[in-house]
């Protein structure tokens, strides 16, 4: 069965630091794998997917990703935070049954 899993909760971040974010993720073969973001108050917005299982993925606003199928792991990263990133973010596998999405709550604080 497909699962994905974030194991970090919630989290603070500096501005201007870098962010990163981790997902575990189960599933046999090459996984189409996703990041998402809901900002306050927004819907849900797709910040950046990965459906052939390349190992860099470019997102929107600054995001990327990094696939490392040794550790069967996603990471999400921005090399220089702003507090508009406050955010929810979630990951997800294809096929993930229902309710399995991982969820990371993130704070960003000003200096």
């Amino acid at each position: 069965a497909q699962s994905v899993t974030q194991l970090d909760g919630h989290i603070i971040v500096s501005e201007r630091d870098p962010l990163e974010l981790k997902c575990n993720y189960s599933y046999s073969g090459i996984p189409s794998l996703f990041w998402y973001v809901q900002y306050p108050s927004q819907s849900l917005e797709l910040l950046l997917k990965d459906l052939s299982g390349a190992t860099q993925v470019k997102g929107i606003k600054g995001f990327e990703a990094e696939f490392k199928k040794s550790e069967t792991s996603f990471y999400l990263r921005k090399p220089s935070a702003h507090v508009s990133d406050a955010a929810e973010y979630f990951c997800a596998v294809s096929d993930t049954v229902p309710g399995t999405a991982g969820r990371l709550n993130t704070n960003f604080l000003r200096h």
